[in-house]
Protein backbone atom coordinates (compact mmCIF):
# COMPACT_ATOMS: atom_id res chain seq x y z
CA UNK A 1 0.00 0.00 0.00
CA UNK A 2 1.26 3.38 -0.78
CA UNK A 3 1.60 5.79 1.91
CA UNK A 4 0.91 9.50 0.97
CA UNK A 5 4.22 12.15 1.41
CA UNK A 6 5.87 13.51 4.47
CA UNK A 7 4.37 16.77 4.67
CA UNK A 8 7.31 19.05 4.02
CA UNK A 9 8.10 21.46 6.83
CA UNK A 10 6.78 25.00 6.61
CA UNK A 11 9.40 27.05 7.19
CA UNK A 12 11.78 25.43 4.49
CA UNK A 13 12.17 27.71 1.39
CA UNK A 14 15.56 27.11 -0.35
CA UNK A 15 16.90 29.23 -3.13
CA UNK A 16 15.74 28.22 -6.71
CA UNK A 17 19.05 29.65 -8.86
CA UNK A 18 16.51 29.55 -11.40
CA UNK A 19 15.06 32.75 -10.42
CA UNK A 20 17.38 35.45 -11.05
CA UNK A 21 16.02 37.47 -7.87
CA UNK A 22 17.45 34.37 -6.07
CA UNK A 23 20.94 34.35 -7.86
CA UNK A 24 21.07 38.06 -7.08
CA UNK A 25 20.69 37.34 -3.44
CA UNK A 26 23.39 34.87 -3.40
CA UNK A 27 25.82 37.27 -5.12
CA UNK A 28 24.87 40.00 -3.02
CA UNK A 29 25.19 38.30 0.32
CA UNK A 30 29.14 36.99 -1.10
CA UNK A 31 29.81 40.20 -1.85
CA UNK A 32 28.83 41.80 1.34
CA UNK A 33 30.71 39.47 2.76
CA UNK A 34 33.93 39.75 1.35
CA UNK A 35 33.31 43.65 1.77
CA UNK A 36 33.18 42.86 5.10
CA UNK A 37 35.80 41.32 5.61
CA UNK A 38 38.12 44.07 4.22
CA UNK A 39 35.30 46.85 6.37
CA UNK A 40 35.31 45.53 9.63
CA UNK A 41 38.61 43.44 9.57
CA UNK A 42 37.58 39.87 10.80
CA UNK A 43 35.90 37.02 9.14
CA UNK A 44 33.68 36.49 12.22
CA UNK A 45 32.36 40.36 11.82
CA UNK A 46 32.43 39.38 7.64
CA UNK A 47 29.70 36.31 7.83
CA UNK A 48 27.17 39.11 10.22
CA UNK A 49 27.42 41.57 7.30
CA UNK A 50 26.91 38.94 5.23
CA UNK A 51 24.14 37.36 7.25
CA UNK A 52 22.33 40.94 8.24
CA UNK A 53 22.13 41.64 3.97
CA UNK A 54 20.57 38.21 2.73
CA UNK A 55 18.46 37.93 5.75
CA UNK A 56 17.19 41.37 4.88
CA UNK A 57 16.69 40.06 1.51
CA UNK A 58 14.61 37.05 2.29
CA UNK A 59 12.08 38.85 5.42
CA UNK A 60 11.74 41.35 2.10
CA UNK A 61 10.71 38.48 0.09
CA UNK A 62 7.81 37.42 2.90
CA UNK A 63 7.11 40.77 3.35
CA UNK A 64 6.27 41.42 -0.05
CA UNK A 65 6.13 38.52 -2.22
CA UNK A 66 5.03 40.28 -5.38
CA UNK A 67 7.96 42.02 -5.67
CA UNK A 68 11.66 40.62 -5.68
CA UNK A 69 13.04 44.21 -6.53
CA UNK A 70 12.36 45.24 -3.13
CA UNK A 71 14.41 42.12 -1.64
CA UNK A 72 16.91 43.38 -4.06
CA UNK A 73 17.16 46.62 -2.20
CA UNK A 74 16.80 45.90 1.47
CA UNK A 75 20.10 43.61 0.99
CA UNK A 76 22.10 46.53 0.33
CA UNK A 77 20.87 48.80 2.77
CA UNK A 78 21.71 46.14 5.29
CA UNK A 79 24.89 45.68 4.20
CA UNK A 80 25.56 49.02 4.72
CA UNK A 81 24.25 49.44 8.22
CA UNK A 82 26.16 46.64 9.53
CA UNK A 83 28.94 47.89 7.75
CA UNK A 84 29.02 50.91 9.08
CA UNK A 85 27.05 50.37 12.79
CA UNK A 86 28.10 46.37 12.81
CA UNK A 87 26.50 43.45 12.85
CA UNK A 88 24.02 42.80 15.19
CA UNK A 89 22.88 39.26 16.49
CA UNK A 90 22.56 37.14 13.78
CA UNK A 91 20.01 34.58 15.71
CA UNK A 92 17.24 37.53 15.89
CA UNK A 93 17.36 37.88 12.59
CA UNK A 94 16.85 34.56 11.84
CA UNK A 95 14.05 33.86 14.11
CA UNK A 96 12.42 36.93 13.11
CA UNK A 97 12.77 35.34 9.27
CA UNK A 98 11.18 32.45 10.47
CA UNK A 99 8.34 33.95 12.55
CA UNK A 100 7.15 36.03 9.69
CA UNK A 101 7.17 32.97 7.48
CA UNK A 102 5.26 31.45 9.48
CA UNK A 103 2.61 34.34 9.43
CA UNK A 104 2.56 34.89 6.16
CA UNK A 105 2.56 31.54 5.16
CA UNK A 106 4.13 31.45 1.51
CA UNK A 107 5.15 28.16 1.47
CA UNK A 108 1.31 27.37 1.68
CA UNK A 109 2.01 24.19 4.12
CA UNK A 110 1.13 23.81 7.42
CA UNK A 111 3.19 24.21 10.14
CA UNK A 112 4.45 20.64 11.34
CA UNK A 113 5.59 19.53 14.45
CA UNK A 114 9.68 20.18 13.43
CA UNK A 115 8.34 23.52 12.48
CA UNK A 116 7.32 24.13 15.83
CA UNK A 117 10.15 22.70 17.30
CA UNK A 118 12.20 25.06 15.03
CA UNK A 119 9.99 27.76 16.56
CA UNK A 120 11.19 27.27 19.74
CA UNK A 121 14.49 26.60 19.69
CA UNK A 122 14.48 30.01 17.50
CA UNK A 123 12.85 31.67 19.39
CA UNK A 124 14.67 30.50 22.73
CA UNK A 125 18.36 30.88 21.12
CA UNK A 126 17.01 34.93 20.63
CA UNK A 127 16.19 35.43 23.74
CA UNK A 128 19.35 33.96 25.41
CA UNK A 129 21.06 36.38 23.12
CA UNK A 130 19.56 39.34 24.53
CA UNK A 131 16.67 40.38 22.00
CA UNK A 132 13.65 39.57 23.46
CA UNK A 133 11.23 41.03 20.51
CA UNK A 134 12.60 38.89 17.59
CA UNK A 135 11.96 35.56 20.16
CA UNK A 136 8.38 36.61 20.75
CA UNK A 137 7.65 37.70 17.08
CA UNK A 138 8.73 33.45 16.44
CA UNK A 139 6.91 32.32 19.30
CA UNK A 140 4.11 34.17 18.86
CA UNK A 141 3.98 33.48 15.07
CA UNK A 142 1.94 30.10 15.37
CA UNK A 143 -0.96 32.15 17.12
CA UNK A 144 -1.07 34.15 14.76
CA UNK A 145 -1.19 31.48 11.85
CA UNK A 146 -4.89 29.86 11.96
CA UNK A 147 -3.64 26.38 10.60
CA UNK A 148 -0.92 25.82 12.52
CA UNK A 149 -2.06 27.20 16.14
CA UNK A 150 0.30 26.05 18.99
CA UNK A 151 1.97 27.24 22.16
CA UNK A 152 4.47 25.03 22.15
CA UNK A 153 7.24 27.79 20.97
CA UNK A 154 5.74 30.53 23.43
CA UNK A 155 7.93 28.73 25.98
CA UNK A 156 11.17 30.05 23.88
CA UNK A 157 10.57 33.32 24.93
CA UNK A 158 10.89 32.51 28.41
CA UNK A 159 14.55 31.76 28.23
CA UNK A 160 16.60 33.92 30.16
CA UNK A 161 19.32 35.49 28.94
CA UNK A 162 22.20 33.38 29.15
CA UNK A 163 25.28 35.33 26.61
CA UNK A 164 25.98 38.67 27.17
CA UNK A 165 28.26 40.71 24.70
CA UNK A 166 29.49 44.44 25.01
CA UNK A 167 27.51 44.68 21.42
CA UNK A 168 24.50 43.52 22.22
CA UNK A 169 21.46 45.84 22.70
CA UNK A 170 24.13 48.75 21.12
CA UNK A 171 22.12 51.06 19.21
CA UNK A 172 23.89 52.51 16.61
CA UNK A 173 22.91 55.38 14.43
CA UNK A 174 22.48 53.01 11.24
CA UNK A 175 20.06 50.88 13.09
CA UNK A 176 18.51 53.96 14.58
CA UNK A 177 17.74 55.64 11.76
CA UNK A 178 16.24 52.38 9.89
CA UNK A 179 14.34 51.55 13.06
CA UNK A 180 12.69 55.15 13.37
CA UNK A 181 12.39 54.88 9.20
CA UNK A 182 10.51 51.53 9.30
CA UNK A 183 7.84 52.85 12.27
CA UNK A 184 7.28 55.85 10.73
CA UNK A 185 6.44 53.95 7.22
CA UNK A 186 3.72 51.82 9.40
CA UNK A 187 0.52 53.50 8.02
CA UNK A 188 1.19 52.86 4.73
CA UNK A 189 3.31 49.65 5.14
CA UNK A 190 0.57 47.81 6.75
CA UNK A 191 -2.64 48.94 4.81
CA UNK A 192 -4.22 46.37 2.82
CA UNK A 193 -2.53 45.70 -0.43
CA UNK A 194 -3.97 42.89 -2.75
CA UNK A 195 -1.12 39.56 -3.65
CA UNK A 196 -0.68 37.71 -6.84
CA UNK A 197 2.87 35.10 -6.05
CA UNK A 198 1.73 31.76 -5.75
CA UNK A 199 2.60 29.99 -3.34
CA UNK A 200 5.70 27.51 -3.24
CA UNK A 201 3.99 24.30 -2.74
CA UNK A 202 0.21 24.75 -2.58
CA UNK A 203 -2.08 25.53 -6.20
CA UNK A 204 -2.97 29.07 -4.55
CA UNK A 205 -1.92 32.25 -4.43
CA UNK A 206 -0.58 33.73 -1.15
CA UNK A 207 -3.31 35.10 1.35
CA UNK A 208 -3.54 39.09 0.91
CA UNK A 209 -4.25 39.08 4.61
CA UNK A 210 -1.88 36.91 6.13
CA UNK A 211 0.80 39.15 4.26
CA UNK A 212 -0.71 42.07 6.15
CA UNK A 213 -0.51 40.27 9.44
CA UNK A 214 2.80 39.34 8.72
CA UNK A 215 3.72 43.02 7.90
CA UNK A 216 2.03 44.65 11.22
CA UNK A 217 3.46 41.42 13.53
CA UNK A 218 7.00 42.73 11.32
CA UNK A 219 6.31 46.73 12.52
CA UNK A 220 5.36 45.79 16.30
CA UNK A 221 8.52 43.79 16.36
CA UNK A 222 10.49 46.73 15.50
CA UNK A 223 8.42 49.37 17.69
CA UNK A 224 9.43 46.50 20.83
CA UNK A 225 12.95 46.56 19.53
CA UNK A 226 13.38 50.35 19.58
CA UNK A 227 14.47 50.40 23.38
CA UNK A 228 17.85 48.55 22.63
CA UNK A 229 17.05 45.73 20.39
CA UNK A 230 16.76 47.31 17.11
CA UNK A 231 20.48 47.05 16.37
CA UNK A 232 20.16 43.03 15.76
CA UNK A 233 16.99 43.82 13.95
CA UNK A 234 18.26 45.88 11.04
CA UNK A 235 17.71 42.90 8.27
CA UNK A 236 13.93 43.66 9.37
CA UNK A 237 14.16 47.54 9.70
CA UNK A 238 15.99 47.08 6.28
CA UNK A 239 12.99 44.87 4.87
CA UNK A 240 10.07 47.25 5.96
CA UNK A 241 11.66 50.38 5.06
CA UNK A 242 12.03 49.24 1.25
CA UNK A 243 9.10 47.83 0.91
CA UNK A 244 7.81 50.47 2.43
CA UNK A 245 9.50 53.89 0.24
CA UNK A 246 8.16 50.78 -2.96
CA UNK A 247 4.31 51.09 -1.27
CA UNK A 248 4.85 55.31 -1.73
CA UNK A 249 6.40 55.54 -4.77
CA UNK A 250 3.23 53.09 -5.75
CA UNK A 251 0.52 55.26 -4.50
CA UNK A 252 -1.84 56.78 -7.10
CA UNK A 253 -1.40 60.23 -6.96
CA UNK A 254 -5.04 61.87 -6.22
CA UNK A 255 -6.69 64.40 -8.78
CA UNK A 256 -7.27 67.59 -7.11
CA UNK A 257 -10.37 69.07 -6.64
CA UNK A 258 -11.93 71.82 -9.04
CA UNK A 259 -12.43 74.46 -6.66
Amino acid sequence: MNRPPAPQPALARPLDFSYPSNRIAAAGAVGALLLGRVVRGNWWQALGVGGAAFSAWAIARELDPDSPQTANAALPVAAAAALLGGPGNPLAAFAALSGLRMIAGTTGDRATPADQMGLLVQSALAAATGNRSAALLASAAPLLTPASRSLQPLLGVLMPRLWRDGATGLITAPAALLGLGAVALTPIFTAPEPVDSPCDRAPRTVKAEEVQRARQAAVISLALGLGGGVRELVPLAAAVVTVGLRRVRAKPVQPALKS
